[in-house]
This record gives C-alpha cells, structure tokens and sequence, in this order.
C-alpha cells in the first residue's frame, strides 16, 4: 500500500465506510452514509481545531466505523435500549478502528488515543473530546435534523436540539449559523438556544 501511513489508515476507513448499503444527500450529493458523515467530521474538525492532531483526525474519520452493521433494531426499544446500543456502538466503533490503524503501523498509544477520542472518555474535560462532540453535533444538526424534525414534529424536536445543543461548547455553537438549514428547523435551533 503506497502513502504515508496516515493516508493509508484514511483511505481504509474511507473504503470500509463506503460499503454502508444506506445512502444520504449532503450537499447535493447521494453518498453512503457514513461515509458522508465521516467527511463532514473531517471538515467540521478542521474548522474548530486547524491544529488537530493526527489521532484527533482519525477519530473523526472512524467516528461512525461501519454503523450500519449493528443496527438500532437489534436493541429494544426505548431510552434504555438506545443506550446500550449506543454504548456497543462507540465500543464496536473503537475495537475496528484499531485493527486498521494497527495494519497501517500505529502505534499502541496512538490507536488507544483514537479508541478514547471515538468513545469520547473525559467529555467535559478533555478540550480534544470537547471538539469532537462539537463537530458530531454539528453532522447530526445538518445532515439529521430536517428528517428528524419531519419524523418527530417541532414539539418534541425541541427536546432533541435542547440536549444537542447542551453538550456544545460555545466553539461549536458558533458554527451552527454557518449550516445549511431550513428556515423553520433554524427557528427551532434558536428557541431551543433561548435560554442560553
């Protein structure tokens, strides 16, 4: 495999991703999923954090490693399903990461660093976990929100934006005027920032 190793762990989380059978329109453009959302990461990263360092790319890149291959169907339904579901999803997330990252000749530190980031251990004091839950919200409010909001209706939505947003830093929440919103899902973003 030609490229830095970098490059190489990219290109196969980028080829891993893009085998997700669920397809999006972002931008204009139909893509696999997580593929799309891994991208978004990827550039949500670089504006919050120019800096980020290699490990903090590759989480963002592998953030969503092949979500589709443990559905929400196969947890039951409600708060405490999701949960475990989204606990088996970060742990499922950071174990195939660091095979690819092992392959491309990481070191164990460095997968372990990714591995935390992906799992976002020390949100809330760690400033690195802290951009990448950032730039996760700031995928989900522009490629989900629109859906959602059909799906679940304004009043319950501000519930949804209101946890969304209270996990932001004010970094990230100033990203939010910079996406491609509707008219109506930007008004619900800025009832549920009433208070802040």
């Amino acid at each position: 495999m030609a490229g830095t190793r970098f490059e190489q762990a990219i290109a196969a989380i980028d080829a891993a991703n893009a085998d997700d059978p669920h397809t999006i329109e972002v931008r204009g453009q139909l893509r696999p999923k997580e593929l799309a959302h891994a991208e978004l990461m990827t550039a949500w990263l670089g504006r919050l954090d120019p800096a980020a360092d290699e490990a903090q790319q590759l989480a963002a890149r592998a953030h969503h490693l092949r979500r589709w291959s443990l559905p929400r169907s196969s947890y039951p339904d409600g708060r405490a399903g999701y949960l475990r579901w989204r606990t088996a999803l970060r742990k499922q997330h950071a174990d195939e990461v660091a095979g690819l990252l092992g392959v491309s000749g990481y070191d164990d530190a460095t997968i372990a660093r990714v591995q935390a980031l992906i799992r976002k251990e020390g949100l809330g004091s760690d400033p690195q976990v802290q951009t990448h839950e950032d730039a996760l919200c700031l995928v989900f409010l522009e490629t989900q929100l629109a859906d959602t909001v059909d799906r679940l209706g304004d009043a319950k939505m501000l519930d949804v934006i209101a946890k969304t947003v209270a996990k932001m830093s004010p970094a990230g929440l100033a990203q939010v005027a910079d996406l491609p919103l509707r008219a109506g899902d930007r008004a619900l973003i800025e009832r549920a920032l009433g208070g802040r």
